[in-house]
């Protein structure tokens, strides 16, 4: 496919760099960029505030300092070492080695264990204030799709990090022939669940044992808490799981909902949470501190098929701002998965993207493709740890059933 005039050759950025979304990754990239000489720094974000309290915990690869240290993970460490190249692996640690010390101190901090979402959204707004040499300008309020395109000039750059809702994703196509014309995102439907927390007075961690023996008597409905979602905090231990159900069910339950809800209208449901609460009081001598908080959604894994505007930019129109400038997505905008935490894919978009644009002379065209073929890896390696996933939770609920067991079984 030819380039268009206006993206090849060496660039650099002259214009303003926007920024859509000051969560978690819109945060960390504007953080990565903003000591960038020629950098002019736009943040939006819709929030007053920083509210969401769930507790996180980064991926060890975050903070990484080898190859070895990278593939680490026990689920997807193989899939890593077979879709990324050496070179690719190195260029992102050494990437990761000219991090600036606060913002790097800050990430080492957080790998170390459990931390609220938004401590760490407020620790990342207060560096980038703090940072007056480079100072950032920001906006409040909700910015439109049509506010965004309208913001891009020749020499700018527009980052969407506005999560899965993203407000540019399907705006990156063309439309210009039957492929373009599809839909920009793709979504896969893996289940529909409840996604259930609780807390509990005294420490508890789990693991596949405790899984299955704490729903043991639970033919149906089976809690199955995500380990990394497990934390204590000292005082309080934060539990959070899923119980899968059926699409009928997800019809008729709202989207939020307590304890006392469900033992009302789903008793079967609730029964199968209360034995595994139960049994964790046998073996630690605690209590639930207050209700069940259950939010009901369905469980999709999906991507932009474009995490960049290049289709624009080498179409050679010139009727839209997408044809003069890039656009990139990073983090929930561009992929998501519903059974681990995002927010360290979200950081690593945010890295990769950083250090793209922090090489001067990286041509528009290059730097396009280079991240689109990274996104489309990382894809990869989400759906494949997905469907893994899955497929372990499919043959953890027909475990006690031998039959049903060996139907999901596909061994050879």
């Amino acid at each position: 496919m030819s380039s268009s005039p206006t993206t090849t050759g060496i660039r650099p950025f002259t214009g303003d760099v926007h920024v859509i979304g000051a969560g978690p990754v819109g945060l960390m990239l504007t953080a990565l960029l903003q000591p960038i000489e020629g950098m002019s720094l736009h943040l939006y974000e819709k929030r007053a505030t920083y509210t969401r309290t769930r507790m996180v915990q980064l991926a060890p690869y975050l903070v990484a300092d080898s190859i070895e240290s990278y593939e680490t993970d026990e689920i997807d460490g193989d899939s890593i070492g077979a879709l990324f190249d050496p070179g690719e692996l190195l260029d992102g640690l050494a990437f990761r080695g000219t991090i600036p010390s606060d913002l790097g101190a800050l990430l080492h901090e957080w790998s170390l264990g459990f931390c609220a979402l938004n401590e760490i959204e407020q620790s990342l707004s207060d560096l980038i204030d703090s940072r007056t040499a480079h100072p950032v300008v920001r906006a409040s309020g909700i910015v439109t799709a049509e506010d965004a395109i309208a913001m891009l000039e020749p020499g700018g750059i527009l980052v969407d990090c506005t999560g899965s809702g993203s407000i540019l994703r399907n705006h990156l196509t063309t439309g210009d022939d039957d492929v373009e014309a599809r839909a920009n995102t793709m979504t896969v439907r893996l289940e529909y669940a409840l996604v259930i927390t609780f807390l509990y007075g005294q420490p508890y961690d789990c693991n596949e044992y405790c899984k299955y023996y704490k729903n043991a008597g639970n033919p149906t409905y089976k809690f199955i808490p995500m380990v990394h979602r497990t934390h204590y905090d000292g005082h309080v231990s934060h539990v959070t799981g899923i119980v899968t159900i059926t699409p009928e069910e997800f019809a008729v339950i709202p989207p939020r909902c307590d304890g006392a809800w469900l033992r009302e209208n789903f008793p079967a449901m609730a029964q199968s949470m209360d034995r595994f609460i139960d049994k964790i009081r046998e073996e630690t001598n605690g209590d639930l501190i207050g209700d069940l908080e259950i939010v009901r959604i369905p469980l999709n894994v999906y991507r932009a098929r474009n995490a960049t505007n290049r289709r624009w930019l080498r179409s050679g129109r010139t009727d839209h701002p997408f044809a003069h400038a890039p656009v990139f997505l990073a983090g929930d905008s561009a992929i998501g998965s519903p059974y681990f935490q995002s927010i360290s894919l979200g950081f690593e978009c945010a890295m990769r993207l950083a250090e793209l644009i922090a090489r001067p002379a990286l041509p528009v065209d290059d730097l396009q493709d280079e991240y689109e073929l990274f996104m489309y890896k990382q894809w990869l390696r989400v759906y494949m740890r997905s469907k893994m996933i899955k497929h372990n939770k499919d043959l953890f609920e027909s475990i006690d059933d031998p039959l049903a067991l060996l139907q999901k079984l596909h061994i050879y």
